[in-house]
Parts: C-alpha cells; sequence; structure tokens
C-alpha cells in the first residue's frame, strides 16, 4: 500500500513539474518549398529556418537583406495557406517596401484598406492603417521595423499583440533591437506568442527598486536567457556573425563630428562661466534657448557641399522650421503632415528631387533606405541613442558607397554630447555582442531546424516523501 501511495505520489509530482514547463508547440511549414535563387546564403537559411518555425524574429543589421527576407517569407506563406500575408511598415516604407518586391520579382500590392486588397498574396500597409482591414482574411502577418512595438503607446502594442495573438504564422523584422532595453525583447517574444513579457521578468530578471522601468538578469539566469532568446530569434550584424563569408558587406568609414556653439555668457547669471547642463530638464531647456545659433552653425556646414543631398535631423519644431527658412532647397517633413504628403516628400528625397530633407528621427528615422546620401547634421538631439542610431543607419548601411559624414551640432552648456553617444553605443555594442556569442552557438543546421521554443525544468533532487506520509 504504502509503496503503491508513493509511486503515485511521485507520479502526480512529475505530473506537476510537466505542467511547469514552458512550451510554444511548432507552428511553420513541415515542407518548405524552392525559394529565390538570387536569396544570399545566410538569408536563404534564415528565411527557411523562419519559415519552419512559423513564428520568429530576425534582427538583421540594415543592408543584411531584411526587406527580401520578409518578402520571400510571405510569399512562401501565403503559397502554403492559399491565403494572403498582411505586410505592417512604418510611414513610406510600405511604398518602399513595393518597390523591393519589384527588385526581387515578387507582387506586392501597396493598400490602405480592405477594400484595395482583391485577390492579393502579399500586402502592404502602413501600422496606422491597421484597423481598416479585416484580419481574418491573412494568413500571416510581419512586423517591418518592429521596434515599432517599442515605440508604439501601450495601447498601440497591446493592440498589434492583441490583433494576432491567434495567427500560425508570424515574423518580426527589425535591424537594430536595443539590446540593453530588455521590455523591447519582452515586446517581440510576446507578439510571437513565445512567452509574455510579465513571464519573462519573472523567470530571467529582478527588479532592485527605484525606478520601476529598471529590470537586470538575474545573475545565474544571464545566459539561460540569451540561449532562449536566441532559440526564437536570429541576430546578425554581418553574415560572419553565423559562419557565413562577409563577401560584399563591407561599412565604408562613418566620421561623427560634434560641433560646439558658444553661448551667450551673459546667461551664467551668478556664476562666473556658462555651467553645462546636469539635468534633462536643464538639457531641454539650453536646447530651446539655444536655437538660431545651433541652427546657424549647421547651415555653414550644410553650405560647404551646396550640390550634394543632406539630411537634416531636428527635435524641436522650431529647428526644422528655421533650417527651411534659411535653405531655400529644403523640404520639411513634419509629423502633422497629411499621411499622402509624408510619403511623397519621403519618396521624393529617395529618388533625389528634393536635396535637403529636414525631418525628425521620429518621423523618419526607421525604414527608409538612404544610400544616396552621405552628409548629414543633427541639429538638435534627444537623450535616446536608439533614435540616434536608426537615424544615422538610413545612410551608414551595407551597399553604401561613400564615407558618411554625421555633424552633431550642440550648444556648449549641452556638454560632452559625442562622448556621451560612444559611451551608450559601448553599451549596447557589448549587449549585442554577448547576443550574438550565442548565436554563434547555433549551427546552420539548428537554423534549419524545426524545434521549437522551449524552457526546460530539469529537477536534479529527487523528490522524497515526508515521514509522516510514509507513516500513513
Amino acid at each position: 500500500m504504502q509503496r503503491r501511495a508513493n509511486v503515485e505520489l511521485r507520479t502526480a509530482y512529475n505530473a506537476f513539474i510537466e505542467s511547469k514547463r514552458m512550451s510554444d508547440p511548432a507552428s511553420g511549414l513541415t515542407e518548405i518549398p524552392a525559394l529565390n535563387q538570387t536569396l544570399k546564403p545566410h538569408q536563404h537559411d534564415i528565411v527557411t529556418w523562419a519559415l519552419r518555425r512559423g513564428r520568429a524574429a530576425v534582427f538583421a543589421g540594415t543592408g543584411l537583406g531584411k526587406s527580401f527576407m520578409q518578402l520571400e517569407w510571405a510569399r512562401c506563406v501565403a503559397e502554403a495557406t492559399d491565403m494572403p500575408v498582411l505586410i505592417l511598415a512604418p510611414l513610406a516604407v510600405a511604398a518602399q517596401t513595393k518597390r523591393e518586391g519589384e527588385k526581387f520579382g515578387i507582387e506586392v500590392k501597396h493598400c490602405r484598406e480592405q477594400s484595395e486588397v482583391g485577390d492579393a498574396s502579399i500586402v502592404v500597409t502602413n501600422y496606422d492603417r491597421l484597423q481598416k482591414f479585416d484580419l481574418e482574411h491573412f494568413a500571416g502577418v510581419v512586423l517591418d521595423e518592429s521596434s515599432i512595438l517599442k515605440a508604439s503607446d501601450g495601447k498601440t502594442r497591446t493592440a498589434i499583440i492583441e490583433a494576432f495573438k491567434d495567427y500560425r504564422f508570424r515574423l518580426a523584422c527589425t535591424a537594430t533591437p536595443a539590446p540593453n532595453d530588455y521590455m523591447e525583447l519582452g515586446n517581440h517574444a510576446e507578439f510571437l506568442g513565445v512567452m509574455t513579457q510579465e513571464e519573462m521578468l519573472a523567470m530571467f530578471f529582478i527588479h532592485d527598486g527605484g525606478e520601476t522601468q529598471k529590470w537586470r538578469l538575474k545573475g545565474h539566469a544571464e545566459s539561460e536567457f540569451w540561449k532562449w532568446m536566441c532559440s526564437w530569434a536570429v541576430m546578425l550584424r554581418k553574415p560572419s556573425d553565423l559562419g557565413y563569408p562577409n563577401d560584399g558587406y563591407d561599412l565604408p568609414p562613418l566620421a561623427i563630428e560634434q560641433i560646439t556653439v558658444g553661448v551667450d555668457h551673459d546667461r551664467a547669471q551668478d556664476t562666473l562661466f556658462v555651467m553645462q547642463a546636469a539635468t534633462l530638464q536643464d538639457r531641454i531647456k539650453e536646447r530651446r534657448e539655444t536655437v538660431e545659433e545651433r541652427c546657424r552653425a549647421a547651415v555653414e556646414i550644410i553650405a560647404r557641399k551646396p550640390d550634394t543631398p543632406w539630411l537634416v535631423w531636428c527635435n524641436l519644431n522650431s529647428e526644422a522650421e528655421l533650417m527651411t527658412k534659411l535653405i531655400a532647397d529644403a523640404v520639411e517633413v513634419r509629423g502633422s503632415d497629411k499621411v499622402e504628403d509624408k510619403e511623397r516628400k519621403l519618396l521624393g528625397f529617395t529618388d533625389g528631387q528634393i536635396r535637403v530633407m529636414t525631418t525628425k528621427p521620429s518621423v523618419a528615422g526607421f525604414g527608409m533606405n538612404w544610400q544616396h546620401c552621405a552628409d548629414m547634421v543633427f541639429v538638435g538631439l534627444n537623450d535616446s541613442y536608439e533614435q540616434l542610431f536608426q537615424a544615422i543607419r538610413r545612410c551608414w548601411r551595407f551597399g553604401q558607397t561613400k564615407p558618411v559624414n554625421v555633424y552633431l551640432v550642440a550648444a556648449e552648456t549641452e556638454g560632452a554630447v559625442v562622448a556621451n553617444l560612444h559611451r551608450k553605443e559601448a553599451d549596447a555594442e557589448r549587449m549585442a555582442e554577448q547576443m550574438v556569442a550565442h548565436m554563434q552557438d547555433i549551427t546552420v543546421a539548428t537554423i534549419r531546424g524545426t524545434s521549437r521554443t522551449k524552457t526546460e525544468y530539469n529537477p536534479s533532487v529527487e523528490m522524497t516523501i515526508p515521514q509522516f506520509l510514509e507513516a500513513a
């Protein structure tokens, strides 16, 4: 009797442990169709892996063919399911995606609402048009520049995740997931149905108190976290990160120069010298009070190359307005512009019809390919390294043939902007290298496999039946 009771208890215990396993069941294709022969080796294998997984994230550096990979993934899903696939993209990137499809022989229809879809197999639209579509009509979804999950407000993020929670096929693509922003990684995991952000934080992180958004990896969980993440995501900054040749993937030189603008020393008030802004609010105040000085310094820089394309990145509306006024052929793209006007201007710059474009990273800093431009100036900055990095990457990317020059114009009261940039860049690079190091352990055979994400619980101590139960 006692032995039987022990067996039953162990059986119940094992069932309990099994229920604690985090499992992400297979949802992809078991048979992969012939892929486009123009895919490069790393692109071919990543597309194959993503199709088999069904729900996956591709974090590929700018210029590595992210658009081509997601289009080929969408084509295969549409053919396998005989249903269309929806691609969501930032403003103007939708039109650019259609152009990319034409280049690779993949038909893509740019639609603004469901009534325009017709019999299209691949449909691309802007994120802000999502509510205009009947989502039951589609078999799969691609989030192009999926970092928007973090950039969006909580309501929009939740709406996107909720809208596609039952989709068998989901692909999230971005060039730069912020590896030091764990919330963004959690957003991707939740969108893909791997694990909720709350579950991720509870399993791998600890909250030290103070600011509610400050989380750090548990010491013993760091390695397991990256292994878990790399089981559903592929990250590479260059093909060799996954063991492929880097032929043809060479970035040109990048020069970042800080232009420091002096300020009126009468503003020093009771101090002998003008003091550097110590807080975020102080820096914002200084930026507002030095708009004209910084804009005129930027105009002088642009005047050095009067016949070449320029990108002018601003942080304040007043900066953009003054720069557009001071440069005769500058065109401003504002967040308040009509969608059609934004697309027309952004594509006009792409096609070379506009020489100088003035805008904000929050408006045009994601997704656009502007290798034709190699010079940019930041008239105003904020404290977001990701926005700065994304804006620079519009021009400094694989496929750029010229050295890229970036000028950061800052008032002397703003401090060492470039030094702060390099510090943040080093932090992000260290985290990215850690993630890539784990990816390098994943062989091509693993990328081509069909295994799903699974967080294993392996008990190392055998269950001991309490004596009071044995006595019973």
